[in-house]
């Protein structure tokens, strides 16, 4: 039993060894055979890995589908800005910061770790609220969050810069910054997905009513859930804000929630791994299709697809795979490696004998 019990503590902590060795090995290939647009995409898809990893412990674990997370995403990325823009450029652009914030100018990974922690702490307050509610309507209420932080940050202009583009952040993330994130998001998906609150959580989702009765108290473990993948998620948006160098309230909004979401129904939302296979195969389709956009040759005719194509296939691609593999490319399995241990067996132990002679 103990050796057994061993196995399948090694399957269950091998799958974020396979995750990291996939994206490390489509990181070395981009780096040997690719430029720097490819290393740009690259480092792209890798973020996303973290905003979607970071989705998947909340959903995935729950069930609840939550379209609130690119809130927790603009809640780190403006945080990261307030925290790594030169004091000038603060003073400039954001005059209505407190003043030490505008003479804060910290290192860029502090400043990560801090986007995260405020986006940890707002997930913190509004699943307080929102978590109260289940099935389609703490969906809605997630909804109504996300329009919450958008309409604040296009107003807010002091602070936010409002619907204006905040530039000038330093340009740090390329694919190897991004791939560290990635795998940290990845293996604390792993070890929250597999300890007592997970497993809890997971239970909730399958059957509400026997989870309840069992005692479990569904309402703590998805707001812990929802924290952990809040600052995951406020990561992502610092990433994705220090690669491009800009920020903008809408780039944190609607296209940013169907992607996100695009890519874990694809991947498949019941397993950790579907949710990275997802992200890479949309990424990659993704990819192809802005290059099929600006127009590609054939012989010596040239074909471009229409403007818009993107988005289009995009929701074709979600209906097929829905309708042939609903649960995902993955169908809620993980990536596992197998350790095989001797088993000791009743065969192979010696069975004393309690037949006594008859006198």
């Amino acid at each position: 039993m103990a050796s057994k019990h061993q196995e399948n503590r090694f399957a269950a902590y091998s799958t974020p060894i396979i995750l990291a060795a996939i994206l490390l090995a489509l990181v070395l290939l981009v780096v040997a055979f690719g430029d720097k647009a490819l290393a740009r995409t690259a480092a792209e898809t890798l973020i996303r890995v973290t905003l979607v990893v970071g989705l998947w412990i909340f959903v995935g674990n729950s069930g609840v589908i939550s379209f609130g997370h690119a809130g927790y995403m603009a809640v780190g990325a403006y945080c990261s800005a307030w925290f790594t823009l030169r004091p000038q450029m603060k003073s400039l652009f954001l005059p209505d910061l407190p003043g030490w914030l505008l003479e804060a100018q910290w290192p860029v990974l502090p400043a990560a770790i801090a986007a995260g922690l405020l986006a940890a702490a707002v997930a913190l307050l509004s699943g307080a609220a929102i978590l109260r509610l289940s099935g389609i309507a703490a969906s809605i209420a997630t909804f109504a969050f996300l329009a919450i932080i958008n309409t604040v940050y296009s107003n807010w202009e002091g602070v936010t810069g409002a619907t204006s583009s905040v530039v000038g952040l330093p340009r740090y993330v390329d694919h190897w910054v991004a791939l560290a994130w990635a795998v940290t998001a990845i293996l604390a998906a792993n070890i929250y997905a597999n300890s007592a609150s997970g497993l809890a959580l997971r239970a909730t989702r399958e059957d509400e009513v026997a989870a309840r009765a069992s005692g479990i108290n569904m309402y703590r473990h998805r707001l812990l859930s929802l924290v952990i993948s809040g600052f995951f998620t406020g990561v992502s948006g610092a990433l994705l804000g220090h690669s491009i160098g800009v920020l903008n309230p809408d780039s944190f909004y609607l296209g940013i929630t169907f992607i996100s979401l695009a890519m874990l129904v694809v991947g498949g939302i019941g397993s950790l791994s579907g949710a990275v296979i997802g992200v890479i195969v949309l990424s990659t389709v993704i990819e192809l299709l802005v290059r099929a956009e600006q127009g590609f040759a054939i012989g010596s005719a040239e074909f471009a697809l229409p403007s818009g194509s993107q988005e289009i296939l995009i929701g074709l691609i979600m209906v097929l795979v829905l309708i042939l593999r609903p649960s995902g490319l993955s169908a809620g399995r993980e990536f596992k490696l197998r350790l095989k241990l001797p088993h000791k067996t009743l065969a192979n132990e010696q069975i004393p004998s309690n037949r006594g002679e008859i006198k």
